[in-house]
């Protein structure tokens, strides 16, 4: 099939290239239609690596996908030929200890797509696991069923924090992940959210939903302008998303007592942070990695109208443009939020 393979560092083709399509009973055939360029593809693009994952061979690149259903297993129910979908993209041993703990997040032997030495699904077709296959309804378009994946992030991460209806949050970083945290958060109760970033460009388009404060952190103290917003009370929940490690100098000074830091971002090394100022105020910690048991939720509250995804969708490419899509998404452009490219246009 053709895909958009990354051949070794700083080198992308698009070529033909043979990928396993043995389809077991519980497994689904799909056509791919939407996939979008998510940070760790661009990383992959550009350093060939990212931690102990390194692309020793050519790898076909995406993992944030939606498509329609073209053949199921004998065994597969409640998804037929035909039907529009989202895919979770790991597949983990289901009979591991993780998984049977209910963290299959977590399995080390997880098989995620675009992750080396696995393929991801920028090409033409796929065959996944039923189980973690999710139609989409119909007010749902496949260019949202494709914003799924990131949007799970966000919401996992909601879900960790315990958010209560109300509440003051704060999410550091406002990047696809860090908007998406802040729509979760909101739509988990939160009564506002501040969002600060650098980038004016990325927090304007964060300011455009209800209930989002953009804050630019180059022109005055994030803590100052939280303690403004809660009578020096601080916020309930606050989400690093950033993966700076200067987001840990005071960060405890952002919280309310008791109040909660998720950590979302990933440093690119160790980070430092005041273990005393945790404990003054007992903060809870709690970190994500990737997400689990959150993907019918996520399409649930798109199909909802609770959360529109549809502004974040910066541009759109052909797949024979997936290359320049890359390019493009290697420049950092300040405005852009989430690339996509279009697969295959006919899928509806």
């Amino acid at each position: 099939m053709r895909a958009l393979v990354l051949e070794e560092k700083l080198r992308l083709s698009m070529r033909e290239i043979e990928l396993p399509m043995n389809m077991g009973p519980r497994d689904v055939r799909i056509r791919i239609a939407r996939v979008g360029i998510c940070g760790s593809d661009v990383h992959y693009y550009k350093h060939g690596r990212i931690g102990p994952f390194v692309v020793n061979e050519p790898m076909v690149l995406g993992h944030e996908a939606s498509g329609v259903v073209t053949a199921v297993g004998d065994e597969v129910q409640g998804i037929a030929p035909g039907d529009r979908v989202c895919m979770e993209p790991g597949i983990p041993d289901m009979a591991s200890r993780t998984s049977r703990e209910g963290h299959y997040n977590l399995d080390p032997s997880v098989r995620f797509w675009a992750t080396p030495p696995i393929h991801g699904c920028l090409t033409s077709e796929v065959i996944h696991p039923a189980a973690f296959t999710f139609k989409l309804p119909a007010q749902v378009s496949l260019a949202e069923g494709a914003m799924v994946e990131p949007f799970a992030v966000g919401l996992y991460a909601a879900t960790k924090a315990g958010i209560k209806p109300g509440a003051m949050a704060v999410v550091i970083g406002a990047g696809p992940i860090g908007i998406m945290v802040a729509l979760s958060a909101l739509a988990a109760g939160a009564g506002q959210v501040v969002i600060s970033d650098v980038s004016t460009e990325k927090l304007a388009i964060a300011g455009e939903y209800p209930g989002i404060h953009p804050f630019d952190i180059r022109g005055g103290s994030l803590a100052e302008r939280v303690a403004d917003l809660t009578a020096g009370w601080g916020a309930d929940v606050v989400f690093e998303a950033s993966g700076s490690p200067r987001a840990f100098e005071n960060i405890f000074d952002l919280l309310a007592p008791a109040g909660t830091l998720v950590l979302v971002g990933m440093p690119p090394g160790a980070v430092s942070f005041d273990v005393v100022a945790a404990q003054a105020k007992e903060a809870r910690i709690e970190t994500i990695f990737r997400y689990a048991n959150v993907y019918s939720k996520a399409v649930a509250l798109l199909a909802s109208g609770k959360v529109d995804l549809k502004p974040l969708i910066s541009a759109s490419f052909p797949f024979e443009q997936s290359i320049a899509a890359f390019e493009r998404a290697a420049e950092g452009r300040p405005a852009d939020i989430k690339l996509q490219i279009v697969v295959e246009e006919s899928a509806r």
